[in-house]
């Protein structure tokens, strides 16, 4: 969802004093690349377990086979993917929000308004994958960190648009409250 454009490319402005309507730009997760090592776990742990199902030494069962298997899955699988699957960050037209946390949840939001710094990480492999780690900095708040983002230049040209747009919207908004008094 997005705002209409002009031919520009730019967002429409309201008029001065007309409060924004925050809408939603982009909600996305970090990459999912993270899950490999689970997805290479899991196909490793159905071959072995259908190759040695029925086919044990003497002292084991399958019911501990089964038991072992299931276990492997849960921890090498299940929990890495409901922890990568809780952590969503949200960016609007007025703030970023970062949503974690399996059972508490925690959120962190930046304002566009106030402004901050972006600064985008890369390492090897990130480039590879097209991703990115990007720390929103506005020197007051503890830095704000979305690792593994993807499309990381996409968003970031987002995020920098958003600040632009917000700042101009908030300086236009105070010059027009004030009238300067001219002849008094």
């Amino acid at each position: 969802m997005t705002q209409p454009v002009t031919l520009g490319g730019r967002p429409t402005m309201p008029p001065p004093g007309v409060p924004t309507e925050e809408l939603l730009i982009a909600r996305f997760r970090g990459h999912a690349r993270r899950l490999f090592w689970s997805a290479l776990v899991l196909i490793a742990v159905f071959g072995a377990t259908a190759y040695l199902y029925g086919n044990l030494p003497a002292p084991f069962e399958d019911w501990m086979l089964l038991s072992a298997a299931g276990a492997i899955v849960l921890l090498l699988v299940v929990v890495p993917f409901v922890v990568w699957y809780s952590r969503t960050v949200t960016v609007t037209t007025r703030r970023v929000i970062v949503h974690s946390g399996i059972g508490a949840r925690n959120r962190r939001e930046m304002s566009h308004a106030r402004g901050y710094t972006i600064s985008v990480r890369r390492g090897v492999l990130q480039r590879m994958w097209g991703t990115g780690t990007i720390t929103l900095t506005n020197g007051v708040d503890a830095p704000l960190r979305l690792p593994n983002v993807p499309n990381v230049t996409l968003v970031h040209e987002t995020l920098a648009d958003q600040i632009e747009v917000s700042q101009i919207l908030a300086h236009r908004d105070a010059q027009s409250g004030s009238e300067p008094l001219y002849g008094v």
